[in-house]
């Protein structure tokens, strides 16, 4: 656990306030500063306010609903890239494709154990983000970000490097960004369409066959074996993820 100055700073939106308190009381046990907030407008305040390194956010929420609330943090400049974890009493995979879309980075539904609670959230903190002591943006330095060690990869955002085991790997700036999304939240799914918004920001003339493509190349550069991967695997109907680590 961190003191008060380190500890990873979780923003709890949702409006049943025994489950704020009970969500926020054992994040608190893990060593993270919570803050609880019941409110959609209000959350979106303290998002462009200050610098979190998590948003625990409620499907359901009155004043601006969680899809439109995390909608808003990804287009804002706060907290842009600030691990998000979407509850919902909702249990279709379609509602769990839409709040991945919508930019949430896990998904939890209710009831849920506290124990599942504080997993999800500590693989979403696995690699801790700087936002609360960074440039205020959000966004990850580009220098000075060290390395992430997955298995036998070396991902080395600072110097745009990857090794796969002990080997150098030439990867093109898409690549990279899309092997470096999905390494840091390894065992989160991402569809198509979430992927095709985090790494073709801006470029209106792909679709989402360019993400298979762009996954079968990089499986050629990074898999022992491209046909049978170990690391960016399909999850059929849905999209890819990184496998859990």
């Amino acid at each position: 656990m961190g003191d008060a100055v380190s500890a990873p700073r979780v923003l709890v939106v949702e409006d049943e306030p025994n489950i704020r308190e009970l969500v926020c009381l054992h994040l608190r046990h893990e060593g993270y500063t919570c803050e609880g907030v019941a409110d959609g407008q209000a959350a979106l305040g303290r998002a462009e306010a200050e610098p979190f390194d998590l948003l625990v956010l409620d499907v359901m929420i009155p004043g601006l609903d969680g899809l439109s609330l995390c909608r808003a943090v990804r287009n804002g400049r706060r907290n842009p890239d600030v691990p998000i974890l979407m509850l919902t009493a909702r249990r279709d995979e379609a509602d769990k494709v839409v709040g991945l879309e919508s930019g949430a980075d896990d998904y939890l539904t209710k009831p849920f154990g506290v124990r599942e609670l504080v997993a999800r959230v500590r693989a979403l903190l696995r690699r801790r983000r700087p936002t609360a002591g960074g440039d205020g943006t959000g966004r990850l330095p580009e220098e000075g970000a060290g390395v992430v060690k997955v298995q036998d990869l070396d991902i080395d955002l600072a110097r745009r490097r990857v090794q796969a085991g002990g080997r150098e790997v030439e990867l093109t700036d898409q690549e990279f960004r899309l092997l470096h999304l999905l390494a840091t939240h390894a065992g989160i799914v991402f569809s198509r369409e979430a992927l095709l918004a985090k790494i073709w920001r801006g470029n209106t003339y792909v679709t989402v066959r360019s993400v298979d493509t762009l996954v079968k190349r990089l499986r050629r550069q990074i898999e022992p074996d491209p046909a049978n991967p170990k690391y960016l695997l399909t999850v059929w109907g849905v999209g890819y993820k990184f496998a859990d680590v």
